[in-house]
């Protein structure tokens, strides 16, 4: 018989030395039980919906705060503002499946639906304007447990500002247009949330504003809450009908970018135990794991595509590069001023790569930069397809296709026709020969 193999020896001995190596994994300690964090928090007697107001394209979490302790799974339910509690509807069942058509879903990729639920949270991927309204967590019997005023506001002006304004960064600024000259009834201004940090390092970068529709009033319905209880944004369902059909008074939001450029900082080593412990086991330095994920993804052309930034979140600085080349808002935006037509390739408010539509081209190695850092490696590729209606002969490479095939047909005729002749020529050269000889 042969002897055993050695390598579950081996590969034992090898964990025994990274213990040794590392010592701080023995500082591990099991986490103590804590309490339920729905037991430390009561739902309230009466229903409230809070206030929550973001900007058209952003992926949108609303966390399920309060629940009973028996309650395992959660049910979405949505109305929109006007609506009166008989539409109230549910966005999932008791199972957390979604009730949404796929069909319906504006943007492209494996995702069949914007909703989605985590940890009882409900996710809107790329939120839009007609997804205001009011989103209730709640059961299967209808007891409902948190409620939400979602208002997504869309940015009628991307403006580019060439420095940013000492006196004005990192403050809420506030524009506001009163309605009267005298205690008016409410007022309306756009509320600036501060500057975000560089989005990239080492290269020119952007820093983008986003402010907000707000409004003031002392006759907001008391069943919206927000930290003041005098101000929501103007689309909420707290302001009033008689306010909000005076629509010329009422402010879109705002999107503001200036360049900006930070160095890079300094990465700490690689611990010199774990690159001897690699180098042990036979990896080099250039095979060591990378520093950012790398997803791949393939998708048909003509159809829209969109990426996201793994782990962004609404109020993070997200930036795109192709390769080396980074991708500025300022060249692709659809915001524009000058701009008449949006672009085929541009970033959403949303912080989202668009590609409106997807073409073989843009296949390459794209990555996506969060809070300055490199977070992401994305591999596209956009093939090309034929769907119901097309036709082989209808695909614009079709005549590319067909001279390359015949040029590549034409020079393996020359070749084999080469061949052949001089194959012919040389028996005859030899057999000529051989009659001389004789």
């Amino acid at each position: 018989m042969p002897p055993p193999s050695s390598s579950p020896l081996l590969l034992l001995l090898l964990f025994i030395l990274f213990i040794v190596l590392c010592p701080e994994v023995w500082s591990y300690e099991a986490p103590e039980d804590k309490q339920d964090v729905f037991a430390r928090r009561a739902c309230p007697a009466f229903l409230t919906f809070t206030n929550a107001a973001y900007l058209s394209g952003v992926t949108v979490e609303l966390p399920c705060h309060c629940k009973p302790q028996q309650v395992h799974s959660v049910v979405w339910f949505f109305r929109k503002h006007l609506d009166g509690s008989k539409e109230t509807r549910a966005l999932t069942d008791h199972h957390g499946n979604k009730l949404v058509d796929p069909r319906h879903v504006p943007h492209s990729g494996t995702l069949q639906s914007r909703f989605s639920i985590r940890l009882f949270s409900l996710l809107i991927f790329r939120a839009g304007p007609d997804d205001s309204g009011i989103y209730i967590c709640g059961s299967a019997d209808k007891d409902f447990f948190y409620g939400y005023d979602l208002d997504i506001q869309e940015a009628r002006t991307v403006s580019f500002v060439q420095r940013l304004n000492p006196e004005t960064t990192g403050k809420k600024m506030k524009e506001r247009k009163g309605l009267g000259s005298v205690q008016p009834l409410y007022q309306v201004f756009i509320g600036f949330r501060p500057w975000s940090v560089c989005d990239r390092c080492g290269v020119a970068g952007e820093q983008v504003r986003v402010g907000l529709c707000y409004m003031h009033s002392h006759l907001l319905h008391v069943r919206y809450r927000r930290a003041n209880q005098t101000v929501t944004s103007c689309g909420s369902g707290a302001v009033p009908r008689t306010f909000t059909q005076r629509k010329q008074d009422r402010l879109g939001a705002k999107l503001e970018v200036t360049s900006c450029q930070v160095p890079c900082p300094t990465q700490a080593p690689r611990s010199s135990k774990i690159l001897a412990l690699m180098t042990f086991l036979g990896y080099n330095s250039a095979s060591l794991p990378a520093e950012v994920p790398v997803f791949y993804l393939n998708h048909p052309t003509d159809h829209v595509l969109t990426l996201g930034c793994p782990e962004a979140r609404p109020n993070m600085a997200v930036a795109w590069d192709r390769g080396s080349e980074p991708i500025y808002r300022w060249e692709h935006s659809a915001g524009r001023s000058l701009s008449t037509t949006a672009p085929r390739l541009l970033i959403d408010a949303g912080h989202h790569l668009v590609f409106n539509p997807a073409k073989t081209q843009d296949s390459g190695v794209y990555y996506c930069w969060l809070q300055g850092h490199q977070a992401a490696e994305i591999r596209l590729l956009v093939y090309a397809h034929l769907g119901r209606g097309q036709s082989v002969t209808s695909h614009p490479d079709f005549p590319k296709a067909v001279k390359t095939m015949l040029t590549s047909y034409a020079v393996m005729t020359a070749v084999f026709c080469l061949l052949m002749f001089g194959r012919a020529g040389v028996r005859h050269l030899r057999d000529t020969r051989e009659t001389h000889v004789d």
